[in-house]
């Protein structure tokens, strides 16, 4: 099936308090004792709720331990890629088939606390939040893993202009359900769903100090090349976000800079030139002249860039579908 043609019916399913996002990839173990979690923390405060797991082309019992979990509790929903895509697209699925009033997502390693939720759903609800992002303060990850998420965090502040984040890249987050359903959550974007969210006129965005815990189960499925990707990604969001939309804006305009430059520079070497021809002193070729190469390299570029401006123009007005996954199973 591909989700990317899945129209939830929203307009026929019940009104919910939460929908629970929770993206997994080789968790059997941790999934019970989560599941078990968040229903005694729903059941204390009497929210209606849906669990959304969304495995991630596990290869372990994960998807089997969810139709388990599934059958015992209607409650718990369940969608199964074919194979392993990433946090995003699982992200993508979960939300659109979300029908809560506030959604949720956590990992499902047991280190976010399912104890968080009642708040987070109170900031939206009665504060006003759009968004509201977790802020694990005190992180039980060794240095190799906190320093450079101090540095990427800096950064993301930076460019994102979202200023009151410190953790960008907290999976323990809620949304108000009108904001999942006009983001698209794509690539490795998860990271910044904050400032997609921005970019989509949520701006009333805010952050709650939570509990990490130590991992219980297993070992972390992140490496370091998740900091190198993040900044990547972070910077074509930003690009995105100032011209995505209008991309002849900034290749059409440095392309005509460069090419205006060049143009210049090769009169002013033909000028020379002539000059010193109408005074009878003796000059060299103007193909032995450097700058006629240097400008002659900057009208070809200018026109390249010009070129990849309008290209970019017309590819924006008919982007392929990006969000095209298989998913084998649904419950």
């Amino acid at each position: 099936m591909d989700l990317f043609d899945y129209q939830p019916s929203q307009d026929t399913a019940p009104s919910l308090d939460l929908s629970i996002v929770v993206p997994l990839y080789n968790e059997e173990e941790s999934l019970p004792e989560l599941q078990a979690w968040i229903q005694r923390v729903m059941q204390q405060h009497g929210f209606t709720y849906e669990i959304i797991f969304v495995n991630d082309g596990s290869t372990d019992n994960s998807w089997a331990v969810i139709e388990r979990l599934s059958a015992e509790h209607p409650e718990v929903k369940g969608i199964k890629f074919r194979r392993n895509y990433g946090k995003s697209p699982a992200l993508f699925c979960g939300f659109r088939r979300a029908q809560g009033d506030v959604v949720i997502t956590m990992d499902a390693d047991l280190q976010d606390s399912p104890d968080e939720i009642p708040e987070l759903r109170r900031m939206i609800v009665e504060d006003g939040y759009d968004v509201v992002s977790g802020w694990k303060q005190k992180r039980y990850d060794p240095l190799s893993k906190t320093i450079p998420t101090k540095l990427f965090n800096a950064t993301a502040r930076r460019v994102s202009g979202i200023h009151n984040l410190h953790d960008f890249n907290c999976g323990l987050k809620a949304y108000r359900r009108e904001v999942i359903k006009n983001i698209e959550v794509y690539g490795e974007m998860h990271r910044y769903i904050p400032y997609l969210a921005k970019n989509a006129g949520f701006t009333k965005i805010g952050e709650k100090v939570v509990h990490h815990q130590a991992r219980k189960y297993g070992s972390t499925k992140f490496g370091l090349d998740r900091f190198v990707n993040g900044y990547l990604d972070l910077m074509t969001l930003w690009f995105l976000s100032r011209f995505g939309q209008k991309p002849m804006h900034v290749f059409g305009l440095g392309g005509s800079l460069m090419f205006l430059i060049g143009f210049i520079a090769a009169i002013v070497v033909g000028a020379s030139k002539l000059i010193a021809l109408s005074r009878g002193i003796p000059a060299r070729l103007v193909t032995d002249n450097p700058y006629f190469f240097i400008a002659l390299t900057m009208m070809l570029l200018g026109t390249q860039l010009f070129v990849a401006g309008f290209l970019g123009d017309l590819i924006s007005r008919n982007s392929d579908q990006r969000n095209n996954y298989q998913i084998e199973k649904e419950i």
